[in-house]
């Protein structure tokens, strides 16, 4: 058994708390590799995304995972036993493994928001995307890195 390759180590600039949520789903792809596609073939997709935060709620939590789950859930939904090169986004981009995880890191970072605008108890405001490492193969993994959101000053911010 191969071990995957894991994320940078936490520095000084990372987050304290941090989770990882992970899902997998099957598709297709034919990619383009200098100037010429490959022919179609599949894949068992892994996708694994870090969110973090500076501290726990009252409950001991960073987030609800669950509601990370469903998030990621939602976005891969689309791809799930299909041909990613006839499904959006990827029907106009090429649909390699950064790609996937430069898509799955946007759509997770709207999520990500749109929870933090509804959230009454400021959880969503607590947390922030790390990473997004899509792996299609066994030792091919892409990694997206998300740059970590400036400090809030509280006498400026409104929650």
């Amino acid at each position: 058994m191969t071990s995957e390759p894991e994320p940078t180590p936490p520095s000084a600039a990372s987050a304290p708390f941090a989770l990882e949520v992970e899902c997998e789903f099957a598709a297709a792809h034919a990619i383009i590799l200098m100037g010429e596609r490959e022919r179609l073939h599949g894949h068992n997709w892994r996708v694994v995304v870090s969110v973090a935060g500076d501290r726990l709620d009252g409950e001991e939590l960073l987030c609800d995972f669950h509601a990370v789950e469903r998030m990621l859930a939602r976005i891969v939904a689309p791809f799930r036993d299909g041909n990613l090169n006839e499904t959006a986004p990827f029907d106009r981009v090429n649909p390699t493994a950064e790609a996937v995880a430069r898509h799955v890191a946007h759509e997770l970072s709207a999520a990500l928001h749109a929870e933090q605008a509804q959230s009454r108890t400021g959880a969503g405001s607590r947390i922030h995307q790390e990473w997004v490492r899509v792996t299609e193969a066994p030792r091919c993994t892409a990694v997206v890195r998300l740059p970590r959101p400036a400090a809030r000053d509280p006498r400026t911010s409104v929650p």
